[in-house]
């Protein structure tokens, strides 16, 4: 089947079922980024065979993490809710004592219709615990949105920036706007040292005696205090964090916070005047709560997914804040010659994409970026104004690389598509565990989308990861391939030889 050149990227959407994991899964990676959280599943018994089996976690070996199971007496309204949770997150705090203790609702509680926000807030006052509730159900998200859900109620308790009050009386640089000019004043202690405002700010601190303390460089720290506010959104695990904060750095650029960050003790600060940009494609509730909730700025930009979207992440941000980078270009050339061992096994290869985990057009980009034609990118669920920059960013691809537009379908039906999957006989198609195993049966090769998600895929140098994942498959043919036709060569010639002897005879 032949596909035709199109000019601009063609939307679709199906009337298909989330065939995604279950959004109660952000569970296994959330409480190991949010080190003093106690996450409570409220479901029946599926939903913790899910989380024991599929995810392989232990939910018995006491971590932080635990099922709340709903049994017959709750669902026929015979117990009492309040009560039962009451004496679970008792015991939480004794046995835990966790700093936040998040509710994760699932399809039951949504079809019972548990009142879970109405009882966390009375709640929440008598333990002394603060309670977040997440309505991560499978009925009206997919897989990665359970994320979403839990940083969109964790972005309401971050604290706001004009009740923040700074106590700390140690030294440090205070920048004042007075009109035109900039003033700075070195507080050490109660006492206020000015300086004169006929001078430039930079001049200033680098003329400043020596009652700063030992080892301060203010002329730095001036210069990326100079931007905004700006807060990364999206849970990565630690190194991707200090990888992409290090990347801004070098722009000087200063992040003032993630979340989800470390601790919840530590969420970051918003307001009118911070500046917000995601790093994962599946929070788009999460940016709609920091805008219309907390009236932060969004920075709408592609994401940090192979060396062209980190690249262009960073541009985006430093465009923001009228920086002008500094080596990206070269850095992603680096990043281009390195992966050429890579690159040579997928060019020229063509992919399909069925939807799973929201990541697809952001991998499809970087894909096409690679060489690779992508059929259809399948997506569970598009935001088109949280995905703008990376919508843009994968037409002007498809445009340089000189590739047909791949065909995007919001809520794919799996009939429709393995229909599809039989007509173009891609090389190497996308799926979710649960279709891998009867395409592999049918002969397509095929890849897990769930190793995307758990896998680090951010910045610069996690590159070669993606089309490690990528390439295993397609690897794993060529050894088969190549095995069997060894096997072939060599029955050949023992039958050669069989006959030969027996003419000889």
């Amino acid at each position: 089947m032949s596909i035709a050149q199109n000019d601009s990227l063609k939307f679709e959407c199906e009337t298909g079922n989330y065939h995604t994991f279950c959004p109660i899964s952000c569970v296994s990676w959330l409480y190991q980024k949010i080190e003093d959280s106690f996450f409570l599943v409220i479901g029946t018994k599926t939903c913790g065979y899910f989380l024991q089996n599929a995810l392989g976690v232990m939910i018995f070996a006491e971590p932080r993490y635990a099922m709340a199971e709903l049994e017959e007496a709750d669902i026929s309204a015979q117990l009492n809710d309040y009560k039962e949770l009451k004496r679970l997150c008792l015991q939480i705090k004794q046995d835990r004592n966790p700093s936040v203790i998040v509710w994760i609702g699932t399809c039951t509680t949504e079809i019972i219709k548990m009142d879970l926000e109405g009882m966390a807030p009375r709640l929440e006052v008598e333990i002394g615990i603060p309670i977040v509730v997440a309505r991560a159900n499978g009925l009206d998200y997919a897989f990665t949105q359970g994320e979403d859900t839990v940083l969109a109620a964790m972005a309401n308790r971050c604290p706001s920036k004009e009740c923040n009050q700074d106590n700390d009386n140690s030294s440090k640089s205070v920048v004042k706007n007075t009109g035109e000019t900039k003033t700075l004043d070195i507080m050490q202690g109660n006492e206020v040292l000015p300086i004169s405002s006929d001078i430039s700010v930079k001049n200033a601190l680098t003329k400043m005696p020596s009652v700063l303390p030992q080892g301060s460089n203010l002329v730095q720290d001036f210069e990326q205090q100079e931007h905004p506010s700006l807060v990364l959104f999206g849970s990565l695990p630690s190194t991707v964090v200090s990888v992409l904060t290090l990347e801004l750095n070098k722009q000087g650029i200063n992040v003032a916070g993630w979340l989800p960050s470390q601790r919840y003790s530590d969420l970051p600060i918003l307001g009118e005047d911070v500046y917000v940009c995601g790093v994962n494609p599946y929070l788009s509730r999460t940016a709609m709560t920091l805008m219309r909730r907390k009236k932060c700025k969004l920075i709408n930009a592609p994401f940090p997914i192979g060396p062209d979207g980190t690249r262009a992440w960073v541009e985006k941000i430093c465009q923001v804040f009228g920086i002008i980078p500094k080596g990206l270009e070269e850095r992603e050339i680096k990043i281009w010659q390195s992966l050429e061992d890579y690159l040579s096994l997928v060019r020229g290869k063509s992919v399909f994409f069925m939807g799973d985990n929201l990541l697809e057009i952001s991998l499809a980009r970087f894909l096409t970026r690679c060489g690779m034609v992508v059929y259809e990118c399948g997506v569970p669920y598009l935001d088109k104004r949280y995905q703008a920059a990376e919508l843009n960013l994968l037409e002007k691809t498809c445009l340089e690389m000189n590739v047909p537009m791949p065909r995007i379908v919001e809520k794919p039906d799996n009939y429709y598509q393995v229909q599809r999957i039989r007509e173009l006989q891609p090389d190497l198609v996308i799926t979710g565990m649960a279709l891998s195993n009867p395409l592999e049966a049918r002969g397509i090769t095929t890849k897990w989308s769930v190793e995307f998600t758990f896998a680090q895929i951010h910045g610069f140098s996690n590159s070669r990861d993606i089309l490690e994942l990528v390439t295993r498959p397609l690897r794993r043919n060529q050894i088969q391939h190549f095995s069997a036709k060894s096997l072939v060569k060599s029955t050949g010639v023992t039958k050669t030889l069989s006959r030969d002897v027996s003419l000889m005879n």
